[in-house]
């Protein structure tokens, strides 16, 4: 059995946590008496705890984040409930900043603040050896990253087969974008780059090909990133039959005819691209401390959208200090003219110990209590208008982020993006009352209505949507069509084409 047991709540199966394996790989003589068990946020916490005490172990480390804190709250409570002798230490961005202020920083035994790798391994010492230290709170030891163990050999064939494996060339981040807490870092940390390489020789050879880079600024030192571009362009060139699917966050501002060499080259389907753009509005950049240069940012996605095959998904934030309704709208519609394949139409969050909290009240931002705690209101829009801007984000996910409505979205969005998604979402929420657990049937019916409620005739909104329908490789029938009619099913979308290469064969009309 176990001494340590390395535990978190995933958003979902395919998240293989990538800080947990940091901390096994890095348990030194500790790491044969350690075991990761991983859950998701469906597990229930009784579940969770009931599969935790099968291991028999004397502690337990939990990585807290926004998005499973109340969860994981739930199963540490039980688990001090149920086995008051295990040590419980928590650790991650959730429990970083605010510590005093968190329930389930008072639930646990302990919590280790910031970096872990090297903090954790000296209290997992202490408390299975003695003495057990008195204090709860240690803050995490920042080492050189030349010092770190890869964690990379902590990924199981299973993980390799069945989840994106996160992966990390660097940490930190040089930018002081004030919603982010990557701010507070002092700048970015680079992993050696042959020993990196080396591992991900080592993942390749072992099969896998879904790799997700965490890095904050991928794109930051061009020299490294071409580095790790050829790596995989070199196997892809030798097996053009086995690509990868490889996923990085760029700067929008920052793409160097060096670095657009080597992407060029990689084929449809495997590059994903991550580019925070979140205002396009000059005083609110200057505001949130967030550099760019907006004319340069457009030209890069102009060259990616047009030069290159990747699958562009670019941010944009709602509710910013500083920023109206109008002012947002005017940056949507920006971005949608550079066509993107997806928009993630993002509400600013109140993370725990970012700088955005300094404006609180000079801008009258107001935020939910509860994670994620989302904006709710600031000075420049109120909260009935927040609420449509967060049921708007829904519905441009399922309707435009989605790539089921292509060809029907052009007459939706007309004659502006902003304005024509607004009056969907606000037809939408009317018609259904509700905007989630809707089904394609239903929202599709929906969608024509409004759009012969704006003029178009219902034989043609009939056809469009009918396309649309097929499309998306759906076989049930639509309220609108004919009876005993039912829509084609598209033969290639029911050959389960990843997301992404159904974007980039069937994008959504305006942003294609």
């Amino acid at each position: 059995m176990p001494a340590i047991v390395l535990s978190t709540l995933n958003a979902r199966y395919s998240h293989a946590s990538l800080g947990l394996r940091c901390l096994r790989a890095n348990l030194g003589e500790l790491r044969e008496s350690s075991e990761i068990a991983e859950f998701t946020l469906r597990t229930p916490p009784a579940q969770v705890v009931e599969r935790l005490l099968a291991l028999a172990p004397r502690i337990v480390g939990f990585g807290v984040y926004i998005w499973n804190v109340r969860q994981t709250e739930s199963v540490v409570r039980l688990l001090k409930q149920r086995a008051p002798q295990v040590a419980v230490v928590l650790g991650g961005p959730e429990v970083s900043h605010e510590v005093e202020q968190q329930p389930i920083c008072r639930a646990a035994d302990y919590t280790i603040t910031g970096w872990g790798e090297v903090s954790f391994a000296a209290l997992a010492r202490q408390i299975l050896h003695g003495p057990r230290p008195l204090m709860k709170v240690h803050a995490g030891v920042q080492p050189p990253l030349a010092d770190l163990a890869l964690p990379y050999g902590e990924f199981s064939a299973a993980d390799l087969a069945q989840r994106h494996l996160y992966v990390e060339a660097s940490r930190g981040c040089p930018f002081k974008c004030e919603f982010c807490l990557s701010a507070l870092d002092a700048t970015a940390w680079p992993f050696p780059l042959e020993p990196f390489l080396q591992s991900l020789d080592a993942l390749w050879r072992r099969g896998a090909r879904r790799f997700k880079f965490v890095d904050r600024t991928f794109n930051l030192k061009v020299e490294t990133s071409v580095r790790i571009l050829q790596f995989f362009l070199d196997r892809l060139q030798a097996r053009p039959d086995d690509p990868p699917f490889l996923h990085f966050e760029l700067i929008p501002d920052h793409l160097p005819a060096r670095l657009r060499a080597p992407i060029a080259q990689f084929p449809a389907g495997t590059l994903q691209f991550e580019i925070g753009i979140q205002t396009f509005n000059p005083a609110v950049q200057k505001l949130i401390a967030r550099r760019q240069d907006n004319a340069r940012a457009e030209d890069n996605l102009r060259w990616l959208r047009a030069e290159s095959r990747a699958h562009l998904h670019v941010d944009l934030i709602a509710g910013l200090p500083g920023e109206d309704m109008a002012s947002f709208a005017a940056g949507f519609d920006r971005l949608v003219a550079l066509r993107p394949h997806e928009i993630q139409f993002g509400i600013l969050k109140r993370l725990r110990g970012a700088p955005i909290a300094r404006h609180t009240a000079a801008y009258g931002l107001q935020f939910d209590p509860e994670p994620p705690y989302a904006v709710r209101a600031t000075d420049r829009i109120d909260a009935g208008q927040m609420q449509r801007l967060m049921r708007a984000a829904r519905v441009w996910d399922r309707v435009a982020n989605s790539g089921r409505f292509g060809s029907s979205l052009p007459l939706l969005l007309a004659p502006s993006p902003f304005a024509g998604l607004l009056a969907l979402t606000d037809a939408l929420h009317a018609r259904l009352g509700r905007l989630h657990a809707v089904s394609l049937e239903e929202l599709a019916g929906s969608v024509h209505a409004h759009l012969v409620a704006l003029g178009v005739p219902a034989a043609q909104a009939a056809a469009l949507l009918a396309a649309d329908y097929a499309a998306a490789g759906a076989r049930g029938r639509l309220p609108f069509l004919a009876k005993g009619v039912r829509a084609a099913a598209d033969p290639a979308e029911r050959a389960g084409l990843p997301r992404q290469r159904r974007h980039q064969r069937v994008p959504a009309a305006p942003l294609a």
